[in-house]
């Protein structure tokens, strides 16, 4: 495919990253004809970014400054972001058929509920409106508190206590149908930041309901999504994106991806996912670098579009320079183009929206 380039824009000139961003050739017009965009985030760049599409077949690339940016809950409406120690919820302005400057979704921030640093990883929103995020410094499920920094809701069985130790490294949340369904762990370990002893095999997911393991088999497991009545998993020590059987945890690989792997949505029979260069230490020493050896690869940053019917790459971004991880990515159907304000952009203070009143609040 044909490579186009373009610039990611700044806030300020100051926070310019030096970072190529590059793109298979007709991703804008894909996205356009499937009537969608999508984003994703970096915890290392501290950034939220927003992919769209412009008219002449261009891509707009989009970001923000979100401190340690990790999980995103998105809806057309509304983005759920856990930073380094808030949850902040984004509001669009923009009502259907609306467009700012060629964008027809502008995500504000409205508020933020401050939990401290509980190192907040996915992010869920219950049938009901409650949050819920993976608390993974208590390696528990939890919901944000109106006075305290959070209320724990769940924890695996094998967790004895809350503690602040990152036991497990539990990080990633399956929504189905507005309840919590499944989690994943690096592993089943007890004791203060023991999954980093044990990141080459053992990668749990276990069944929120049940309480018990899905399977243990796995390598440093992400991003475990609900999609089409499957269980969709990325085995990011091996690099691979998994169908996984709820009934016996076997799994199914659908593809093979170069990078360690982190964030995946879907649109219809597309899965976005999130590729990250591994890292000495915590990424070292897991198969996935004996596959990328194997197959003379380089890893990525970026995300790659998969068709989830044969495994093969539909469209990709890949970003070469500062950004190097990312972890979370979103899909916004129904968007062309969307952009956010940050908290550094100057008209945060000067954007101004009025809510319609209704009626009876109406004077006369």
């Amino acid at each position: 495919m044909e490579d186009q380039q373009e610039a990611a824009p700044a806030e300020t000139p100051q926070e310019q990253p030096s970072t190529q961003v590059s793109c298979s050739g007709g991703f804008a017009d894909w996205l356009r004809d499937q009537n969608v965009s999508f984003g994703l985030t970096s915890y290392q760049s501290g950034r939220l970014y927003l992919v769209g599409h412009q008219p002449g077949g261009v891509l707009s690339f989009h970001e923000r400054h979100f401190t340690r940016a990790m999980g995103v809950a998105a809806t057309r409406d509304r983005l759920l972001l856990a930073n380094q120690f808030q949850i902040w919820r984004l509001e669009n302005i923009l009502a259907p058929g609306q467009e700012m400057d060629g964008f027809d979704a502008n995500y504000v921030p409205r508020n933020a509920q401050t939990t401290g640093d509980l190192d907040a990883h996915d992010v869920g929103v219950e049938a009901s409106g409650r949050v819920i995020f993976v608390n993974t410094k208590y390696s528990c499920l939890a919901t944000p508190s109106v006075t305290h920094s959070f209320k724990p809701i769940w924890k695996p069985h094998f967790i004895s206590r809350l503690a602040p130790e990152d036991r497990c490294h539990l990080n990633g949340l399956a929504m189905d149908e507005g309840e919590a369904r499944y989690v994943t762990a690096v592993c089943k370990s007890d004791v203060v930041s023991g999954w980093r002893d044990r990141r080459a095999e053992g990668g749990c997911i276990i069944d929120v309901k049940s309480n018990e393991f899905v399977t243990q088999k796995l390598s440093m497991p992400h991003s475990p999504r609900m999609h089409d009545g499957r269980l969709w998993v990325l085995d990011s020590g091996r690099g691979r994106l998994c169908v996984v059987n709820e009934q016996d945890g076997s799994t199914e690989t659908v593809a093979f991806l170069p990078g360690f792997l982190r964030g995946l949505a879907f649109h219809g029979p597309y899965a976005f996912v999130g590729m990250s260069l591994p890292r000495d230490g915590s990424f070292s020493g897991l198969e996935l670098d004996g596959e990328l050896e194997k197959r003379d690869a380089d890893p990525w940053c970026g995300v790659q579009v998969i068709d989830t019917r044969n495994g093969n790459v539909v469209h990709w971004v890949r970003l070469v320079g500062e950004i190097r991880e990312l972890f979370d990515v979103f899909t916004l159907p129904g968007v062309k183009n969307p952009m956010a304000l940050g908290l550094l952009d100057p008209n945060i203070q000067s954007l101004i929206t009025i809510e319609d009143w209704d009626e009876a609040d109406r004077p006369s």
